[in-house]
């Protein structure tokens, strides 16, 4: 009996390696926009965030999705991505 792989990221918040479906997939797109991607199938650059506010904060302070993005956010961005974890509580 074959057991597939599961896939692991590393949280740019707190470094801890999860699986993928339990981290959200922050994305730098090509037309040079920030989203989240629930699927976690559309192009651009990726990072990946665990599902808490802790690790939001953490990001933010280190300026760690900034980096792994290549990209400066403003604060509208990290007001979306604290949005989009109070709607899935």
């Amino acid at each position: 009996m074959l057991t597939r792989k599961i896939p692991l990221r590393k949280c740019t918040g707190c470094g801890e390696m999860k699986p993928k479906k339990e981290l959200i997939r922050v994305l730098h797109t090509t037309e040079d926009t920030i989203e989240i991607d629930r699927t976690g199938k559309k192009n651009g650059r990726g990072a990946y965030l665990c599902d808490n506010a802790e690790c939001l904060k953490k990001a933010m302070k280190s300026h760690a999705l900034e980096r792994s993005l290549s990209v400066t956010f403003s604060s509208d961005i990290y007001a979306l991505l604290e949005s989009e974890m109070n709607a899935r509580d």
